[in-house]
């Protein structure tokens, strides 16, 4: 089954979940991060800037309901019968007292049309109370809990100023999936001193971790981050792929997956006025479409040389 569609696809798996569309709007519920605030560093990751995933809406000094609302109306004028998932995007969305992230979750599931929650968070920031609640929520609210995992690399989690290691990372994944609660990871590939081998590498170790959605995306240099700074005086320490180049190393990594994972996504778009490199002017779908084309011509799927 697998092979006939080449990869296992997110509009597949929510299909078993949903039985109408569902689009997922992005909050900022103005959370910060512990690697920001102090409590395990400063400055935060290396490479982020959080405009670059913030859609036009999110903004802190609108509620979350607020929020929600203005999404819905940017996707209801083309997809009008659509349902949506509240995306906890920005920053660390399970960083926070209880209650107050209890109340931020449940405001969301009041907003008509809302019939999931999607909760993007680090490893070391699911405290057992709090996956309490999520459980219970659970059992009657779709949930996917999205842990920031980025490199399975203690070495390179080090260097981009991650601030958790790679086995907090299986930690909180297992742990999660221990609840019936299904489980995201997000990952990057392209990270400094990453090469083909140790990706593949990292791919066999990921399908092993009880995961039931990832998340891939290309290395990108954003304006006003540390890594900007970094290539500026060190680009030798860098490989920026080409989109040819990416194409193939996505599709190797897909071969050495899991079959069963469902893969959301295989690049990110970030604002053009904040991208310093790469710039393939490829949108998300029209990528997606090169990889599926690319993937026929070398009768690649995922989970091909997949070892159990």
């Amino acid at each position: 089954m697998y092979k006939e569609m080449l990869y296992n696809d997110l509009s597949t798996f929510l299909s078993l979940h949903f039985p109408f569309k569902v689009q997922k709007i992005s909050i900022n519920a103005g959370f910060t991060c512990p690697n920001r605030d102090g409590s395990i560093g400063y400055g935060g990751c290396t490479y982020c800037n959080n405009q670059t995933f913030n859609p036009a809406y999110c903004h802190t000094d609108k509620s979350v309901g607020q929020q929600l609302e203005e999404g819905k109306r940017f996707f209801s004028g083309k997809y009008p019968d659509m349902k949506y998932l509240a995306y906890f995007q920005a920053y660390t969305n399970t960083y926070g007292e209880l209650e107050e992230l209890k109340h931020k979750y449940e405001e969301a599931l009041t907003v008509a049309d809302v019939v999931g929650l999607v909760i993007g968070t680090r490893p070391d920031c699911m405290p057992d109370d709090l996956l309490d609640y999520l459980e219970e929520l659970n059992k009657r609210i779709f949930v996917l809990i999205e842990y920031g995992i980025e490199s399975t690399d203690d070495e390179t989690l080090k260097r981009i100023n991650r601030g958790h290691t790679f086995a907090q990372a299986e930690e909180a994944v297992v742990r999660t999936a221990q609840r019936g609660i299904p489980v995201g990871g997000h990952v990057i590939l392209g990270l400094p001193g990453e090469e083909r081998e140790a990706l593949i590498r990292q791919a066999e170790r990921l399908s092993r971790l009880p995961l039931t959605t990832l998340k891939l995306h290309q290395l990108q240099l954003i304006k006003g981050t540390r890594m900007a700074s970094e290539y500026e005086k060190t680009p030798e320490l860098f490989h920026l792929y080409s989109v040819d180049e990416y194409i193939d190393l996505v599709i190797d990594y897909i071969e050495h997956l899991r079959p069963d994972l469902v893969l959301e996504r295989f690049v990110s778009q970030s604002p053009k006025e904040l991208l310093i490199a790469p710039d393939w002017g490829v949108k998300n779908y029209e990528f997606t479409e090169k990889v599926k084309k690319r993937m026929r011509e070398r009768n690649a799927w995922q989970g091909k040389y997949y070892k159990p």
